[in-house]
């Protein structure tokens, strides 16, 4: 896969890598990467073509922000990346300083604008749905931001479907900008958007952006001692690439069942369409 193979994000003209490049650990303490690090992860990744680059005012309380807007200054690059952001979570104290609500998205923006030095932000996510805000309000203020030249499309993130789907109701039915895309944890080993999500973005037009695809597989876990075949301790560490242990063993087995799965759920709905099919018919006779 070529990260400047690029492709249009739902229904739109933001063409974006096929992988974005997730900046929760730049700057972040204790299990994330230094300024030095994170600097050479995205350069990598810019180097190779990569032109998606995600993160939020949240990530390492803003940190995350500084160091992509420090970044894409030194390479003088903004022109040819896209930068998606989000507000939601709580970055203070206070019942405002968190939340959907247009004062709070209203002062995220500025922030995030001024942390990345930039004069727009081409992708802007509600990060997490607060379980007050009408939909009417959100959608004001996307359109508001858009129009005012702040940002230039937006997106939900773990948000229920009903939710996203009203948004979107009200924003065609009023002629507003529609939100383009959703961004969900999405795996191999959950797999709860296929029941919603999923078929609601593909009838709306929408992309899915995954995020931690890799989360929750065997190889992302501590290996104990006794999982390592060459019977040496591992105190901890990651299993190393071309090891044959359990680890490797159970992700085939993980993958195996999603294949079964899937042919197993083919193979149902053809059924399905067979029997109605059959049904019309017998009605039609």
């Amino acid at each position: 896969m070529n990260l400047d193979t690029y492709r249009p994000l739902g229904r739109s003209g933001l063409l974006v890598s096929p992988l974005a490049l997730g900046t929760m650990t730049f700057g972040t303490p204790r299990w994330g990467l230094d300024e030095s690090g994170s600097r050479a992860v995205f350069d990598r990744y810019t180097d190779l073509g990569g032109n998606f680059i995600d993160t939020a005012d949240v990530y390492a309380g803003g940190r995350s922000e500084e160091m992509v807007g420090s970044f894409v200054a030194a390479q003088s690059s903004r022109d040819r990346l896209v930068i998606a952001t989000k507000s939601g979570f709580a970055t203070g104290r206070g019942y405002r300083a968190g939340g959907n609500g247009a004062r709070h998205i209203l002062a995220s923006v500025e922030g995030s604008l001024r942390r990345l030095q930039t004069d727009f932000i081409d992708l802007y996510w509600v990060h997490i749905w607060d379980g007050v805000t009408p939909a009417e309000e959100l959608l004001r203020t996307m359109t508001a931001l858009i129009a005012g030249g702040k940002i230039r499309y937006w997106g939900i993130s773990n948000t229920p479907a009903w939710y996203v789907a009203e948004l979107r109701t009200l924003a065609r039915v009023q002629g507003n900008p529609v939100p383009i895309g959703l961004q969900y944890f999405y795996s191999l080993v959950e797999r709860g958007v296929e029941a919603e999500h999923l078929p609601f973005a593909r009838s709306a037009g929408m992309g899915l952006v995954p995020w931690s695809p890799p989360r929750l597989w065997p190889s992302h876990r501590q290996i104990r001692p006794r999982d390592r075949r060459d019977g040496s301790e591992a105190r901890g560490r990651r299993p190393q690439p071309g090891r044959a242990g359990r680890h490797g063993a159970s992700r085939r087995r993980q993958a195996s069942r999603w294949r079964q799965s899937v042919r197993r759920h083919a193979v149902h709905r053809a059924q399905l369409a067979d029997s109605r099919r059959t049904e019309a018919r017998r009605s039609g006779d």
